[in-house]
Formats: structure tokens, C-alpha cells, sequence
């Protein structure tokens, strides 16, 4: 089978490769999983969260290793020093909500009847997780099933092969067994096939629309659940009551952050009449102070984006919006590192409308479009103007109007006062093209568990 190749976006380098499973020998793997899984179900819950806690642990020790690898897979700053502290928030608040949310709620308990609710593992759970928050956004199903009593099956992303590697290599050490949790590498064909045949219980998939309307179809008829956290388009919008320089500073810093490549990142943003020119002049300072470059100088906070080919869609939509009558107002000369390839210098665009694809479809990069709105109705109409439903971000004082103006968002996640950002005591979740079902919080717990009646009767005389 063919070599599936990292390709650096520091240099262009291959940086990685690994040869992908043959069907057969995936096909075993994923029967050693299911074979594990009862075993490891069996465990008391209190040593499958210790176990859990432990590997985190252990990925931490290799944290000045993991977050050098990262660099050179996708390009972020070492500056910004990794994911691990999130990995560890979130695996711990996990953990600590598990005892409750797992337990059997008993309806009934007397001499006659004993009936109760309980949740059941679902059995292998299969992680495709993407490139740009590699460890977070693998850590979101993996601490949760783990902890459930499922056994995990990952595959991860090609441009971040060595990630998969690590975690299996932390939580192995850690001591989960090597068959509760696999790291394996597979092609697409290879993971259509397992997937259409019935090879897991639940599939949680990160990653573009398209490649969640190929896992749908490869599990049609098979009735196996899913998670799927696919594209994204969030809004922010800035109300003329917002602090301003807050509002600047936290809207350009989710657009830009990690070159664009958040799934919650700020794509758009529509800013009150009275407050347009001020916030764009602001937003347009705030960007020239980035620094584009090679990701491991300490002065560098924007690196290359992952691949030259996700730069290349972005320069696309920019030229489009342009010759539409969009103005940058960045000039790329001020970026003297943007190559032409993955090195891609920022961009604000403004006089840009929805008819423009800046504004409608996924930029994934370092780009965004302002508009001018005349109020709170205009600013919602265009908010929902999307086939995306991720997060928004609402600027202002006024936290009665940000839940007012949040309740009309067709969206998964109203923030206000902040963006770019998932709290694990909440659901992670979004609606329309932007998926369905949730992880994290609770339901994070439902997603990788079965609910299992038990209506237990005594035979009386």
C-alpha cells in the first residue's frame, strides 16, 4: 500500500510517513478491541478514570517534545506552548462528573420492584480526529469512552500522524491495556470499509462537511451512531454598547489565532454603525502587530498554515472578494514571509457582502470580513445567514440582550464578552451543516453510553 506522507508546512519537507493497515489487519485489530472491552468494562470506574488521568499525566512529561512535533506538523508557534493544558482541564473535568452521570438512577427500590436507569458502554468507540487541535480535540471522546468502558480505536489525521502515536504511547505507559486503546493508521477505503461493516459501535468524526457526508454514507443501514463536528462560519457581533479595545482584541485574536484553523474560530464579524470605523481601524493595527514566520523563533505568533493547499483556498476566496469589490485593507508586502505557500500573511476585508464565498463558506485561515449593520435585527439575520451553526460571539454590557439576541441564533454555542473557546462543563455541539450530536459535559457521556432498563419483579404469594 502506498506510504501516507507528512507533509511539513515549516519547509515543505516530508516530515513523516507511515504505511496504512491492510483491510485484513485492521479488521483484526479492531476484533482485539472488541475482544478487550468486556474486560476492561469490568474494571471498577474508579481505576478506569485513574488510568485515564495517568496517561494524560504521562503525555504532559513529553510536553517540550509534543509541542516542537507540533510545530513541525501543522505549524503552530512553540510560543503558545501547546494543547495541554485543555487536555488535562478537560480529561479531569470528565473524570470528575463521571461517578454521577454513570450511576444507575433508580426509580424504583421495595420489596415488590426494583427498576432503574442505567448507561450502558456502547461497546469500540472509532475517533477520526483532525489536524489543527490534534490532542484537545482527540481528548474530547477519548477520556469520556475510556472512562465508560468502551474500548477506543483512533485514527488521526494525516498531516498529524505522530500525535495518534504519542497518546498511545502516554496512555500505554500509563498502563491501559495496548488493546483498549489503538492508534491505527488507515486509508480511506480501509475506513469506509469498517465503518459500513458494522466494525463500531460509535464514530465520532472532526472534519470537513464532505468527509462527514462520506461517513454517513459508508454507515448507512448500519444503524451505527455518530458524532460529527464538520464545518464552521462563526459570527461575532459587536453591539454599540460593546467595549471596544475588548471587543478588538478578542474578535482578531479568534480569527487569527493558529492561523485561522479553529473550528470555533471568528470568521465574520458585524459591528454597529456607531462603532464600525473605529473597530476597524482598531482591528486593523492589532493585525500589523503580527509577526508571520517560521513557528520556532520566539518572536513569531503566526506560523504557516498546515498544508499550502488550505493557504491556497484562502487566497482564493480573497481574490474573489476582491474582483467583487471587497477591500484588503492589509498590505501583504507588510509580511514579507508569506511565500506564496503555506506562509500566508493576514488579511481584514471590508465592503464585502454574502454574496461573497469570504463570507458564507469556510475560510479556515487567516482572513476575515467586516461588515457595518444598523442594529441587533440586521445583525441576527445575518448571523444565521450561514449553513454553519458552531459558535457566536457577542459583543456588549447588556447580558439579558446577549441571551435574547442568542436564543434567535441558529447556532450551538452564544458566547459573550469572549470567543474561540469550549468549556468542557458545557456541550460541545452544533447544528445545520455544522454536524449533530455533542461531547463534553454530561452528554459527552451519553454520546459514548447506552441507556439499559432493568424492571426486576419478585414473585409474591
Amino acid at each position: 500500500m502506498n506510504p501516507i506522507q507528512l507533509i511539513s508546512p515549516v519547509d515543505g519537507s516530508v516530515w513523516a510517513e507511515r504505511i496504512p493497515l491492510a483491510p485484513d489487519a485492521a479488521r483484526q485489530a479492531v476484533e482485539k478491541a472488541r475482544a478487550a472491552q468486556k474486560d476492561w468494562a469490568a474494571r471498577p470506574l474508579e481505576e478506569r478514570i485513574a488510568l485515564v488521568r495517568a496517561g494524560v499525566a504521562k503525555l504532559e512529561e513529553k510536553k517540550d517534545l509534543l509541542v516542537e512535533e507540533l510545530a513541525w506538523q501543522m505549524g503552530r508557534p512553540t510560543r503558545y506552548g501547546g494543547e495541554f493544558g485543555g487536555v488535562r482541564d478537560r480529561a479531569d473535568y470528565m473524570a470528575s462528573i463521571a461517578a454521577e452521570t454513570l450511576a444507575p438512577k433508580v426509580v424504583e427500590d421495595s420489596d415488590r420492584f426494583h427498576r432503574a436507569l442505567h448507561r450502558a458502554p456502547v461497546g469500540v468507540v472509532f475517533i477520526v480526529a483532525p489536524w489543527n487541535y490534534p490532542y484537545l480535540t482527540t481528548i474530547n471522546t477519548l477520556a469520556p469512552a475510556l472512562i465508560a468502558g468502551n474500548t477506543v480505536v483512533l485514527k488521526h489525521a494525516s498531516q498529524t500522524l505522530l500525535v495518534g502515536e504519542r497518546l498511545a504511547e502516554a496512555f500505554h505507559a500509563a498502563g491501559v491495556p495496548a488493546d483498549v486503546f489503538q492508534n491505527l493508521v488507515l486509508d480511506h477505503a480501509t475506513t469506509e470499509s469498517l465503518i459500513a461493516g458494522r466494525a463500531f459501535d460509535f464514530v465520532n468524526f472532526t472534519g470537513s462537511v464532505r468527509g462527514g457526508q462520506a461517513m454517513e454514507r459508508a454507515a448507512a443501514g448500519t444503524f451505527t451512531a455518530m458524532g460529527l463536528e464538520l464545518g464552521g462560519k462563526d459570527p461575532g457581533y459587536v453591539r454599540a454598547d460593546a467595549d471596544l479595545d475588548a471587543a478588538v482584541d478578542g474578535l482578531m485574536d479568534g480569527a487569527m489565532f493558529n492561523a485561522g484553523q479553529c473550528c470555533c474560530g471568528i470568521e465574520r464579524i458585524y459591528v454597529h454603525e456607531s462603532l464600525y470605523d473605529a473597530f476597524v481601524e482598531k482591528a486593523v493595527d492589532w493585525v500589523k502587530g503580527l509577526r508571520l514566520g517560521n513557528p520556532f523563533a520566539p518572536e513569531t505568533t503566526l506560523g504557516p498554515m498546515a498544508n499550502a493547499r488550505f493557504a491556497r483556498v484562502v487566497r482564493e476566496q480573497v481574490a474573489e472578494a476582491v474582483v467583487a469589490g471587497a477591500r484588503g485593507l492589509i498590505d501583504p508586502a507588510l509580511f514579507p514571509a508569506d511565500d506564496g505557500g503555506a506562509y500566508l500573511a493576514p488579511q481584514i476585508l471590508v465592503d464585502v457582502t454574502h454574496s461573497m464565498r469570504v463570507m458564507t463558506e469556510e475560510s479556515f485561515g487567516p482572513v476575515v470580513g467586516i461588515m457595518k449593520v444598523s442594529g441587533d435585527d440586521e445583525a441576527i439575520s445575518l448571523m444565521n445567514d450561514s449553513p454553519y451553526g458552531l459558535t457566536c460571539s457577542i459583543w456588549t454590557k447588556d447580558a439579558g440582550a446577549a441571551a435574547e439576541i442568542g436564543a434567535q441564533l441558529e447556532t450551538g454555542t452564544v458566547l459573550m464578552n469572549r470567543c474561540d473557546y469550549l468549556d468542557p462543563a458545557l456541550c460541545w455541539t452544533g447544528c445545520k451543516d455544522t454536524g449533530r450530536g455533542g461531547s463534553l459535559s454530561y452528554l459527552g457521556f451519553h454520546s459514548v453510553t447506552r441507556p439499559k432498563s432493568y424492571h426486576l419483579k419478585q414473585v409474591t404469594k
